[in-house]
């Protein structure tokens, strides 16, 4: 019998070369095809044509030369994502070297005492609501440092500080009542009127945050109680590591006061850009670089010193950096042998002969495996979402029973998929994958059971308006 406690899984790198390898020998195998994209003129938003797929004239397998290049190519298309990782982790990183983030820590530990597990429930509700209402995802990824050192401080570990923060973002955008990115766009495409059928998404997110917020009080009570039993205990935490007893020598002075307002205003003026501004990736990247750079100056750090800091944080998180250029290969890979939209094609091929109940099931099936091959939410909208409609228009499902599989399927399994985002967030809070699924899978099952209740729910009562 297995012992899947002592099962070993390998490291993120060796885990995403090997689906790398697996979806390149799947190119030599598995008939190039595509379908046509049209643009909608009154959304603008370009999707696939249902009725037009074929088999392309000529294959285009990837060979083991090319195998290599579009790795390359996946650093390259993913640059963006890697210098955010980089220069958050920088800005933070000024911060705690100022003592800044100590001293903030220690007084609210001290207002707090007693009743830590309340800044647990706070800030994942925080997060939750920022990933279900306006799709916050990669801005977390220069939080999770704090949050980890917050967690540790208060007697927990780097687990609970991931769970406050990646995994409460993760459940979040999954049980989306507003996000652009997703309900939106799928919204959009079905020609539904927009963020309508609010009630029952609201429903889910309590459901699904309510089950979250549980099972890391519940493992967090466990490692407040036994240390020993946390998951990553004996890991190294590097800098982000912040001893309790250590924190009554960091006096909160009016300079750290101001740090400290310095990178909450930068994390507030971020998510208004992003919203307001119609800034992404690069510009949050900038104004990170920018941010740490002025701390760093406002404390009279010289430009050496400003360098070595960069330099550390780039080498302390390039686990992560690796990660992104990974998980980007595997898209890049797929679109090179041309074999996405045959996947596409085949997978929704045998849901078109089910009874709908059943298909809407199939359909959530289909979703969480298509979250494989496509990690964006608005990239598998703009796929998926033309086939499905007129999938449910066949069977005699209502349009927003197909959204919701597809929120579904695109969104919780981002926690589990390896291309899905969790192996950076982990990662950067320096915690081995192995241990993640550990801590996730559990309750993973646990969500895909609810998923599947809350679809048949949608189609018992005819989840609407159309």
């Amino acid at each position: 019998m297995i012992d899947f406690k002592k099962l070993k899984i390998p490291n993120a790198i060796v885990t995403l070369f090997g689906i790398i390898v697996i979806m390149t020998v799947m190119t030599w195998v598995i008939p190039g095809g595509n379908f046509e994209r049209i643009q909608n003129p009154e959304t603008g938003v370009t999707v696939v044509d249902a009725s037009s797929f074929h088999i392309a004239d000529e294959k285009t397998p990837v060979g083991l030369f090319k195998m290599f290049l579009c790795i390359q190519r996946g650093f390259v298309d993913s640059g963006s994502i890697i210098f955010l990782i980089f220069f958050a982790y920088f800005c933070v990183y000024s911060v705690t070297k100022t003592g800044s983030l100590h001293a903030a820590i220690n007084v609210m530990l001290k207002r707090l005492r007693g009743r830590e597990t309340m800044v647990i429930v706070i800030f994942m509700l925080i997060f939750a609501l920022a990933g279900s209402t306006y799709g916050e995802w990669d801005t977390v990824y220069g939080l999770i440092p704090i949050f980890v050192g917050i967690a540790i401080a208060m007697g927990y570990d780097a687990m609970v500080g991931l769970a406050m923060t990646g995994m409460a973002v993760g459940i979040g955008f999954a049980s989306a009542t507003t996000n652009p990115f997703t309900i939106g766009i799928a919204q959009a495409i079905a020609e539904l009127p927009i963020f309508s059928g609010l009630l029952f998404r609201a429903a889910v997110f309590a459901a699904f945050v309510g089950v979250g917020i549980w099972w890391t009080l519940r493992y967090a009570k466990r490692v407040k109680e036994h240390p020993e039993e946390s998951l990553v205990y004996g890991e190294d935490m590097g800098l982000l590591e912040i001893d309790r007893s250590s924190l009554e020598k960091y006096e909160f002075t009016p300079k750290r006061q101001f740090t400290i307002f310095w990178l909450f205003a930068t994390i507030i003026f971020i998510v208004f850009s992003t919203l307001k501004l119609g800034w992404y990736l690069d510009e949050m990247s900038a104004i990170f670089l920018c941010s740490g750079v002025l701390i760093s100056i406002f404390w009279k750090m010289p430009p050496d010193e400003i360098t070595e800091n960069l330099i550390f944080t780039c080498r302390d998180i390039m686990i992560g950096a690796l990660i992104v250029g990974f998980s980007r290969a595997i898209m890049v890979v797929l679109t090179e042998g041309n074999i996405l939209d045959t996947i596409i094609y085949g997978m929704y091929q045998p849901l078109q002969h089910m009874p709908k109940w059943l298909a809407a099931e199939g359909m959530l099936v289909f979703q969480n495996i298509m979250n494989l091959f496509i990690p964006s939410g608005s990239g598998q909208a703009t796929a998926v979402m033309p086939i499905m409609i007129p999938l449910a228009d066949l069977v005699g499902l209502n349009r927003q029973i197909a959204i919701l599989a597809y929120q579904f399927g695109d969104g919780y399994s981002n926690l589990f998929w390896p291309v899905g985002g969790i192996m950076v967030m982990a990662a950067i809070a320096h915690v081995p994958i192995g241990k993640w699924y550990r801590f996730f899978v559990p309750l993973f099952g646990i969500m895909l059971v609810m998923q599947a209740a809350f679809i048949a729910l949608a189609v018992a009562i005819d989840y609407g308006p159309f």
